[in-house]
Order: structure tokens, then sequence, then C-alpha cells
């Protein structure tokens, strides 16, 4: 049985979630990481992540389909076993995500559906399936494990036309807090990472603008915006050996934006 750290990572096939594959690998882990489009993408950083001497397998999920969920865990198991002759992983980094403009007065049900879905009923659906089982069988999240949960800025600091976005981000961090409790019996800590202004294709790549990019370097601490590969290091040094006792905690990684 391999007792090498295994970690699960929701939207890794790009951007923030890429860099948190390759940040896990660069420490010395292996990862399962989903994608929901983008298989070439994906195959890019299994390629990526061998290049670095460690095992990464790639697997489709989309967060907004809970029926998917059992055999997505099922799909799971069976890699663990096959690759590592594990019955459980270590590390859930729910990255997965996307970004819609929802001003007040010009916002339907449809978009806000879609947000609550990706970013609320996805991770604690997904969650409770990875992190909890039936009594008399094993979760496939170890004991002793960690989850990283992501957020953003957008729930601390206003940037219309993302109010929707935030609340539920907002959620999120309030799930972090009620998981470090109800997971803490079993050793597991639970935080959120919320990166500030990166410079990746979300949202589509608004912040690749030149302008954009110049006046939040102003508002930033450290003077420029992020790029994807300032958050995938903090996320791996977040569940690195003896900081476990670190839980419940909302960690910004924004370079000091608006502070």
């Amino acid at each position: 049985m391999s007792t090498t750290t295994i970690a699960l990572v929701t939207g890794g096939n790009r951007g923030i979630g890429r860099s948190v594959v390759e940040a896990l690998a660069a420490d010395g882990r292996d990862v399962i990481f989903t994608y929901n489009s983008g298989e070439g993408r994906a195959k890019e950083v299994v390629d990526a992540v061998a290049a670095q001497g460690r095992v990464a397998v790639a697997v489709h999920l989309d967060v907004t389909q809970p029926a998917s969920f059992p055999g997505f865990a099922d799909t799971v198991r069976q890699t663990l076993r096959d690759r590592w002759d594990r019955e459980t992983f270590d590390i859930l980094v729910n990255n997965a995500g996307i970004a819609l403009h929802t001003p007040l007065g010009a916002t339907d049900e449809e978009t806000m559906d879609r947000l609550f879905a990706v970013h609320v009923k996805g991770i604690y659906l997904l969650t409770q399936t990875l992190a909890t089982a039936p009594e008399g069988t094993a979760p496939l999240l170890a004991d002793g494990g960690r989850v990283v949960n992501t957020s953003t800025g957008l729930a601390r600091f206003v940037t219309p036309p993302y109010a929707v976005y935030g609340a539920v981000k907002g959620a999120v961090e309030v799930l972090t807090r009620y998981w470090a409790v109800e997971l803490g019996g079993r050793g597991i800590s639970v935080n959120t990472i919320a990166p500030g202004p990166v410079n990746t294709d979300f949202d589509g790549g608004y912040l690749r603008d030149e302008n954009l990019q110049q006046i939040f370097s102003g508002l930033t601490a450290q003077g420029r915006v992020a790029d994807a590969d300032d958050i995938g290091p903090a996320v791996a040094a977040l569940v690195r050996e003896g900081t476990n006792w670190i839980t419940g905690q909302r960690i910004e990684a924004s370079g000091g934006f608006r502070i």
C-alpha cells in the first residue's frame, strides 16, 4: 500500500486549479483532479505532473450534477485501489467554479441558480459524498485529512456586478466553519483560501485588460495583480505537514488587495 499523500482537486485542468495540482505535485503529492470541459488541457496537466515525477489522474465531473456523485466516488475509489493500493485520499480541494455578472435589476433566476448549483449545492453534496459515509463503511477522505474550499476576495470587498458570486462564496466560508466542527473529531482540518484579482481566463479573462490590471495593481499592497501560480503554492502550503491545527479559517491570498 502506498504511503504517498494523495489529493483530490476539482476543476484542476486550468487556471488556479491547475496551479494547485502542480504545486501539490511539487510538494511530493499525487493528485486526482477533475475537469468538466477541456480534456486536452487535462492531459497537459497529467503530463506536467509526470514531468515532476508524480502521478496525476484526470476524471470528468460536472459539479452541478449531484446524481453523478456516487458514480464519481466509485471511480475515485477504484482509481485509488488501482494506482496506489489505497482506500482513501488525504486532501480535498474544492476549486471548481464559475463567475457570472449579476447586477441588481438585470439578474434572472437561471443565473442565480447556476451560481448556487456550482458554489453551494455542488460543493456541499460532493464534500458530503467524499468526506462522510454510512455507518459501517469508511469515507473516502481519510481521518487526519484536509479540506480546502476556494472562496474569493469578493466576499470581503465589493466590486459590482458580482453580488451573487460574492454571496455564494460567502456561503462557502460559512460551510468551512461548520465543517471544521463537524469533521474535527476525525482530525480533519477545513479552511478557505480566498484569492483576490487573478490574471487567468476566469470570467472570460477580464483581468487580462491592461488598464484594469493597472487600476487593480494600484489597490494592491504588493503592486500587481496575481497570476495563478501565486495561489497554487498558497494552497499547497496550507496542507503541509504541521499545519493541521489551522482550521475553520478564511485565508485571503490577495497580495494585500484593498487592505
